[in-house]
């Protein structure tokens, strides 16, 4: 059996207990639930603050300890199974059962009920939060402040148009590993705009190749997605992809024909999938 190690726990001879049976390990050990209770965390390659960042998780997601070293915790993210380091300050095990999610691209948390107090953040879109509170269109999220009830959809909610989400992402940097609203990459993009339209989405372009199912590349509709190695993008309709790229280091809206012609002729080849959701 074949094991992604992108989302399977285990490192340097320490294996989650589930584990036991599947993949040979030296010791297992059970993991311990945490949440992320920083805006945004990065998850790293390896222990260490200049490692490689190989993905995020955003405020209120659960990430799931399996070791801790040298001030970071090696686990899981709940949300979407990838596993790397996330510095131990940047999470909480006292973990609270979300109530709402950020629905617009960013959301300041106030000290105090008014958006003159000095504010936190910004959350992301999907981050997730507690309400313990409500009063004159703000919502106290627990661990993180006063947020616009505007800003907050409730869990369950979800929008509806995967390309108009991508889409309010428009001039955000690229960044390797990047997966909020501050910087994403190719598919952090994707990843965003399926979560808060309620798709469950793997955080890697080629894992995400196994969403939905073919799409006629001659034929392609709003919020198709089209694969090369190593990239992905999202139709905005039969001629339009929007995507975060290292060439504009952005998210931009390109024609399709071009992205292909340019991809092609630096070596990338053609689109190797096509997937409608």
């Amino acid at each position: 059996m074949n094991f992604d190690p992108r989302s399977t726990l285990i490192c340097d001879g320490l294996a989650d207990n589930r584990l036991e049976g599947l993949i040979p390990a030296r010791r297992y050990a059970s993991v311990r639930p945490s949440q992320i209770i920083m805006p945004c965390a990065a998850v790293r390659a390896s222990p260490d603050p200049r490692a490689e960042q190989i993905d995020q998780v955003l405020f209120g997601e659960g990430f799931d300890r399996l070791e801790a070293r040298d001030g970071f915790v090696f686990g899981q993210a709940s949300r979407d199974g990838y596993v790397g380091w996330v510095a131990e300050s940047d999470m909480s095990d006292a973990i609270a059962s979300p109530t709402h999610w950020v629905s617009a691209l960013r959301a300041y948390a106030f000290e105090t009920a008014s958006i003159r107090a000095p504010a936190r953040g910004p959350l992301s879109l999907n981050a997730l939060v507690t309400a313990v509170d409500e009063t004159a269109g703000l919502i106290l999220a627990d661990r993180i402040g006063w947020i616009a009830r505007t800003h907050l959809s409730t869990v369950g909610a979800v929008l509806r148009d995967p390309a108009a989400v991508a889409m309010i992402h428009l001039g955000a940097p690229y960044l390797w590993g990047g997966r909020d609203s501050a910087g994403l990459d190719c598919s952090g993009l994707i990843q965003q705009a399926l979560l808060a339209c309620g798709l469950a989405c793997p955080r890697d372009a080629d894992q995400q190749q196994a969403l939905g199912a073919a799409a006629p590349p001659e034929a392609l509709a709003r919020s198709d997605l089209v694969f090369w190695p190593d990239h992905v993008g999202m139709m905005l309709d039969g001629r339009r992809l929007i995507h975060a790229n290292a060439h504009h280091m952005a998210v931009t809206i390109e024609p399709l024909a071009k992205v292909r012609s340019r991809i092609a002729n630096r070596g990338g080849g053609e689109p190797i999938a096509y997937r409608r959701l």
